[in-house]
């Protein structure tokens, strides 16, 4: 009984998937929506400028962000309900998942982009009075730690040999 209990528990990730796949939807047509309504606004106002077009490229930066995320909650629900409920999804090759590092590593790579694309934003609008250079550091130790955690995986995957090794 117990083990039929545990066995159907996997289908909680269900909610898991649902909500992150809404998540995700709601993000990538908020985003959608926003890039129509910009485009019409920076028509109607015409205004062509050095500032203007900082202005504008800061809001499709913003608006790349707001894409990068709502891809992060698809991943993350893909992901989930590849790994508990069905791994017969038809997906392209990188996009399939079949282990929880796996899931793990492709939103570390995602994450990375997003910061990377939130210090552009902080760039591109810099006024010289910001500190930009303790974000960067922030930023860079952020992705560092990251690409050691990638790495730190990968020296597990072949049976922990190099470990022993050093």
């Amino acid at each position: 009984m117990i083990k039929k209990v545990l066995a159907g528990s996997r289908y909680l990730i269900l909610i898991a998937v649902f909500g992150s796949f809404l998540a995700a939807t709601a993000l990538l047509v908020y985003g959608g929506i926003e890039v129509v309504v910009l485009i019409k606004e920076a028509i109607a106002y015409g205004e062509v400028s050095q500032k203007g077009a900082k202005s504008l490229a800061l809001a499709f930066i913003e608006m790349v962000d707001l894409f990068l995320l709502g891809t992060v909650f698809y991943i993350v629900a893909l992901g989930l309900y590849e790994l508990f409920i069905d791994d017969s999804l038809v997906l392209p090759a990188w996009l399939e998942i079949r282990d929880l590092d796996g899931l793990k590593n492709k939103l570390v790579g995602v994450v990375v982009v997003v910061l990377a694309v939130t210090f552009l934003g902080q760039v591109v609008t810099w006024d010289g009075e910001r500190d930009l250079l303790g974000l960067g550091v922030g930023i860079a130790v952020v992705i560092a730690a990251l690409t050691w955690f990638l790495g730190l995986k990968g020296k597990k995957g072949n049976g922990g040999k190099k470990y022993l090794e050093e």
